[in-house]
């Protein structure tokens, strides 16, 4: 496993919870993005990560990239280059993993911060929570490719030129979060999600995982016929075959993988 200096890492019962955790605000250095597309691009082959479990250390989940870096790109030819491909890598590691990403937001998530947000499959937040895109506060602008995803065109283009906050209530107001908890009950809401799909069948989720990512860009008739092709492909493997071997005899599962 490789040395981390930015990020925390523990692996237990098949969830692994990946902690920011670069003090103060957990602000994304190269090193931190690096960092982060290293990681995600192990846990995706362990046999024994199910689920992953995002958050931050102390208040704050991350206040986004660390803009001490940003000075000397502009200065340095390809500088600016490395430093967005590396701000790429790091949010589509989280996205392509092949695990399911649970985002427990435990605080601020800003601009690029709320880009790991949402890269991230399910997210929960505590009360105290709350998102915004402040790059244009700094004369910078980026990141409304994702809140359009998300948000309405109004909200997502009034976030993305005034950099407004948007709270956890709000989030989930709108449904964009499965729960808006006190931050006492924030990681054991997330780690009961990761419980659940642990349970599961790791072939199941790794095909639903990919059919997820995949099928949004594509029409909706080649979207059907792609996860048909996921069921046939399941149906033959040994996990389906007790799945459904243990669903008649009414007990769980004990699932192999293969």
């Amino acid at each position: 496993m490789m040395e981390l200096k930015t990020l925390l890492l523990t692996i237990e019962d098949g969830i692994a919870v990946v902690t920011l955790n670069r003090p103060p605000v957990n602000a994304q250095n190269a090193e931190m993005r690096a960092e982060i597309t290293e990681l995600f691009d192990t846990l995706s082959d362990m046999d024994d990560v199910a689920a992953i479990v995002l958050t931050g250390a102390g208040k704050v989940f991350s206040a986004g990239a660390d803009i001490r870096e940003r000075p000397n790109l502009a200065a340095t030819p390809g500088a600016y280059g490395r430093h967005n491909r590396l701000v790429r890598e790091s949010y589509y590691a989280v996205v392509e993993c092949s695990k399911p990403v649970i985002a427990a937001i435990n605080g601020a998530a800003l601009g690029a911060g709320f880009g790991l947000v949402m890269g991230s499959d399910i997210w929960v937040a505590s009360e105290d929570a709350y998102v915004s895109m402040p790059e244009i506060n700094v004369g910078l602008a980026g990141g409304v490719t994702f809140l359009q995803k998300f948000f309405s065109q109004s909200r997502a283009r009034r976030m993305f030129y005034t950099g407004m906050q948007v709270s956890a209530q709000e989030l989930y107001r709108l449904g964009l979060i499965e729960a808006c908890v006190p931050a006492a009950e924030l990681m054991p809401y997330a780690m009961g999600i990761a419980r659940e799909i642990a349970s599961k069948s790791p072939i199941a989720v790794r095909l639903a995982k990919e059919a997820a990512r995949m099928t949004l860009t594509m029409p909706p008739r080649d979207a059907y016929r792609y996860e048909q092709g996921n069921t046939v492909a399941l149906s033959k493997t040994e996990d389906t075959k007790e799945a459904q071997r243990a669903f008649f005899e009414k007990r769980k599962p004990v699932f192999t993988g293969r």
